[in-house]
């Protein structure tokens, strides 16, 4: 029917994104949360609930498509997904695919392509000529997850404690770490110590200190930009990695949020020799573009361009509704 509507579900260790889009290519609405990855976060089911209540009751959604962290991983943690979903729209129809598979989905509109993402976690996807997927990375943060936030933030943590100590040169990330945790330096051990004892959702946490990584870096401290470097060296194994998976010439791009560091992105395409592909539709467009599949809708370009201009509105707007809850929250 044309007035059906898509619901597209983007979830990750940080935030998630609902969506709800028409036919046409509208995104309508979108609501934005805490993270929902069931490795790290033990509240990863109130969280998701509390996304996707204020969509449940809509009457013309016909289809859902859910793209979560972990989802395929992990057996147990896969069913307690489904069950999720199911619990939520158990008379719509519905689809559920890794997060990182919806972001390749998207980036290259369903078309052969790598995508290597760093948002929290890490890992690279590549789909092929003969519509074959295969993964590298994304082992999460015990074992795995290098050049993610979550990565640069723990290693810049380590970075400044041992500048702190004497056993590294000295850096600017140690004084700028104390001012962006707001923590007093008189006796750094117990701030920062306590700091990382009292952390709700660590993982997510530590992740946030890679834009304050990416920001001394561009003002020119060494080790800051030392550790930028590193990270793209770490994300440039995974493509080389599963670039065997695809034709040579087989373009690649990226996706999450560590990419807001255009020092990441520019090192990164160093390492690999070429450009990054500009991609088509952000994550949560990928989630919308399976959801939209599942209708046998006609999608075209148009459809696609006209996905990633409403949703690009959508993703300011949800922004801005978050910080301003946050603040009503803090000043209540």
């Amino acid at each position: 029917m044309s007035d059906d509507l898509i619901l597209g579900i983007d979830g990750g260790g940080s935030k998630v994104l609902v969506a709800l889009a028409d036919r046409a290519g509208n995104v309508l609405r979108m609501s934005r949360g805490s993270g929902v990855n069931p490795m790290d976060n033990p509240n990863w089911r109130c969280e998701l609930d509390r996304s996707l209540r204020p969509f449940m009751q809509e009457q013309q959604l016909a289809a859902v498509a859910a793209a979560l962290p972990a989802y395929g991983e992990v057996v147990r943690l896969s069913e307690q997904q489904r069950e999720a979903i199911e619990k939520s729209f158990p008379k719509t129809r519905q689809h559920i695919l890794n997060d990182v598979d919806a972001a390749h989905l998207g980036a290259f509109a369903g078309r052969p392509g790598i995508l290597i993402l760093s948002g929290t976690g890490s890992m690279a996807w590549a789909r092929n000529g003969a519509g074959v997927s295969a993964r590298v990375g994304g082992w999460g943060d015990v074992i795995g997850d290098e050049g993610s936030s979550y990565w640069i933030g723990r290693a810049a943590l380590s970075l400044v404690s041992q500048s702190l100590d004497g056993r590294a040169a000295p850096t600017a990330l140690a004084k700028a770490m104390f001012e962006f945790l707001n923590l007093d330096s008189v006796d750094p051990v117990n701030a920062l110590g306590g700091w990382a004892s009292e952390l709700e959702n660590p993982r997510a946490n530590i992740a946030t200190l890679s834009v304050l990584v990416d920001r001394v870096a561009r003002a020119g401290d060494g080790a800051a930009k030392q550790l930028i470097e590193q990270a793209a060296s770490e994300l440039a194994k995974h493509v080389e990695a599963i670039s065997p998976h695809c034709n040579p010439a087989t373009d690649w791009t990226y996706a999450g949020g560590t990419f807001a560091s255009r020092s990441l992105l520019a090192a990164l395409e160093r390492r690999i020799g070429r450009a990054a592909a500009i991609p088509k539709l952000p994550p949560i467009g990928g989630a919308l573009l399976a959801a939209a599949r599942l209708l046998d809708w006609p999608v075209d370009d148009g459809w696609i361009t006209q996905i990633a201009a409403t949703a690009k509105t959508a993703v300011v707007h949800s922004s801005e509704a978050d910080l301003n809850n946050k603040e009503r929250r803090e000043h209540a």
